[in-house]
């Protein structure tokens, strides 16, 4: 049994990406163990599997360069407040677009994350709500530019509210069409591809964004726990998984600098 589930795994794995194969095998062996459990098994044919190795991918952040670029190139566009918010405050993508106003306190400074706009994989699929990425919700306090952002941009959707009039869809969305409905993923997309491959960085993603708030975070001082919180990670250990090497370049940054002022003031 064992080699016959060894087999199907490898046929998946010309398929499917590692993680994905790795996900299967987690619900089959959780199953399996179920099954232990009820007396249909003696023991779970599914432990000792050898997996796909899951490739770490690179993290690219936005140079200062390009994130100047970047600024420059969305001021007066459509979405310019939709990415500023993106790439100061780390939210996915989907926490943005279902991101609603009764989750934005102005008082406070703080937004709640506490759902996700999705579309169904099929073609012409439905968007619908689900909780978060790992399932809970999370508050952040973003730099007050980004509250007083949002609190402008507010404004300017209240008049074009009062503009449309009846034709309005109350969505209650943050970011939304000209008529108050939800934005379109590949809309929002496409039309961030174009903007960054006019200012010469075609492979930058829109999730490059959210990296770069967190490496930013980092040079900034924040401290991995609060960038944990601040992203949404499960735990501080998966952050710092992430974006550690970071943390030790700027440590590294840090000893040379201290190296050079002390050569210069006390002649070491």
């Amino acid at each position: 049994m064992n080699s016959t589930i060894q087999k199907k795994y490898r046929e998946m794995s010309e398929t499917l990406s590692p993680k994905s194969v790795k996900n299967i095998h987690g619900v089959l062996h959780k199953a399996l163990d179920q099954a232990i459990k009820s007396g249909l098994i003696k023991s779970n044919p599914s432990d000792g599997c050898e997996l796909p190795k899951i490739e770490k991918s690179d993290i690219k952040p936005m140079s200062d360069e390009q994130s100047n670029a970047f600024l420059a190139a969305i001021k007066g566009h459509p979405y310019e407040v939709l990415y500023k918010t993106a790439l100061f405050t780390g939210l996915r993508e989907c926490e943005i677009l279902g991101l609603k106003w009764d989750c934005v306190d102005f008082e406070k400074g703080s937004i709640l994350v506490d759902k996700q706009l999705r579309k169904r994989h099929e073609k012409g699929g439905e968007y619908y709500y689900t909780p978060p990425k790992n399932g809970k919700s999370r508050t952040i306090n973003p730099a007050p530019f980004v509250m007083n952002m949002l609190k402008a941009h507010k404004v300017q959707q209240t008049e074009q509210r009062l503009k449309c009039g009846p034709v309005w869809e109350n969505s209650g969305l943050v970011f939304t069409t000209d008529t108050g409905g939800h934005l379109y993923v590949n809309t929002v997309f496409n039309r961030f591809k174009r903007i960054v491959t006019a200012i010469g960085c075609p492979d930058v993603r829109f999730h490059d964004l959210r990296h770069t708030y967190a490496v930013n975070s980092i040079r900034a001082g924040d401290d991995i726990k609060t960038i944990q919180g601040n992203l949404g990670h499960a735990t501080a250990a998966f952050t710092l998984n992430v974006y550690g090497h970071f943390t030790n370049e700027m440590k590294q940054d840090s000893a040379s600098r201290m190296d050079d002022f002390a050569k210069t003031k006390f002649n070491l």
